[in-house]
Parts: C-alpha cells; structure tokens; sequence
C-alpha cells in the first residue's frame, strides 16, 4: 500500500515567494524519515508593499483564496502573512482561522486553517517559552505591531531588531543566511526562545539550526511554527531534523 499523500493548501499574499520555498523544504525534509508525501497549492491575495493600508485590503481577500483552495480538497490551509494577521489586533488569528475554516465548510470542502501568526504563538507555547528576542524584515512601527500581538498572548519581547525594508519582495530576496550573524544583534540574556524571523517572507530556513547551537536555545522561525502546526492539525509527528527544537520530534 502507498503512503499517504497530503494536500498542503497556502494562501500567499502576491508578493510572497518565500513560504513556496521554506515550507516545502521542510515537508521534503520529513518526507526523507517519514512515509507520508505532500502536494503543495496556493492562492495569491493582492500586495506590494508591507503597510497596514495593503495589509488590510489583503485580509479581505482571503476568503476567495480559502474558497478556492477548498475546491480543490486540501487536507490542511497556511494563511501566510502573519503581520496582516497581527496587525488587526491582539487575538485576530482566531477570528481568521474560524471564518476562513467555515468558508472551506461551505466549498464543500472543509479544512483546519493555520495562521503563520497563530503557529508562532503556538509553537512558543508549546516551548514554553515566555520570553523571546525576534528579528523582522519590518519598519518599526510593524514590529511594534508584532511584539504587542505576541505580548498580548502572555509571552514577553525582550529585544528586537527590525530590518525596516517595506518592499516585500526586497524581503524574500535576503540571504537565508543572514539571520545567523543578524540574532548577534540581539540581547538573548535571559530570554527561552529567539524568533529568527518572525515574516514568512524573510528567509531564514538554513540559519535556524546553525543559531540554536550557538545561542544554546530553542530557535523558531514563522515557516517553522507553521509547518509545526500544519502537521499537528494533520494528526502526524511534528518531526524535522535539522531545523530545531520544535522540530524535533520531542513535541
């Protein structure tokens, strides 16, 4: 009998070129320990540039998006953009996972949704970490909006870095690598886990491993917390090696 195959739904704002990339990667990755294989699909909501104005007529076009990757019977959806998410106040991934959801439900094709801002909490909880140091791609006052959404949730920012590049394709064309010598930057004193990119846009997949054994800490990035989820709303072992500790398989 064949192994299992899972329809991965994404819906990727139309700029994004990076959770195409990093979420694959890892579900690749698990593919080469594990018997069960992925397909991967995506629907595009409208952006340019990374302001709250774009961010927000982008939400409203996330029901489209969900009701068209229902048509075609995902297994699980991504929404992948967590600063549009945040940026509509503490709590908002909530209310996204259950309106999309039931926009699946009424395509005849239900689905578990995952926000990437809803698995980044998630996945720090499951760590249980209660103080993070995160870098972001963002102009300041977005990461603000991030480190209010994340303390909302009970879990502290300690320290920041922001990149402030508001082009967001200029995001998804940073070095993959760079977030290793970047989180130097930061003050990890103190602190249970570092968000090496808190935007699913930013790449950051083959840094993750690399500054967790430097930093001697959980490291998370938002592609990580959301393939995390992905694969707990699927009923599978969260196991990744390579790619840190929420990935470990110890979750």
């Amino acid at each position: 009998m064949s192994p299992r195959t899972y329809r991965i739904g994404q819906i990727v704002p139309s700029s994004n070129t990076t959770m195409e990339t990093e979420v694959p990667a890892l579900l690749r990755a698990r593919e080469l320990i594990a018997p069960e294989r992925f397909t991967f699909h995506s629907s595009r909501m409208r952006m340019q540039k990374v302001t709250r104005e774009e961010l927000a007529a982008m939400d409203r076009d996330s029901d489209r998006c969900a009701l068209e990757l229902a048509d075609a019977r995902m297994d699980v959806l991504g929404y992948a953009c967590l600063v549009a998410i945040m940026s509509m106040g503490p709590g908002y991934h909530r209310v996204s996972e259950k309106r999309l959801h039931e926009r699946t439900v009424e395509a005849g094709g239900p689905a578990p949704i995952v926000t990437s801002a809803g698995a980044l909490v998630d996945g720090l909880k499951t760590l249980g970490a209660k103080r993070v140091a995160i870098l972001t791609p963002y102009m300041k006052p977005l990461t603000q909006l991030v480190i209010d959404y994340i303390e909302a949730e009970g879990i502290e920012v300690v320290d920041s870095l922001s990149l402030e590049i508001a082009d967001n394709l200029e995001v998804g064309r940073q070095d993959p690598l760079a977030p290793i010598e970047l989180t130097k930057r930061l003050n990890t004193k103190n602190v249970d886990a570092v968000v090496a990119s808190a935007c699913v846009q930013m790449p950051s997949l083959g840094s993750i491993q690399a500054i967790e054994d430097r930093v001697g800490m959980p490291v998370v990035s938002s592609a990580v917390c959301t393939t995390f989820m992905m694969l707990r709303k699927l009923g599978l072992a969260a196991h990744v090696p390579g790619h840190g500790s929420l990935l470990s398989g110890q979750f």
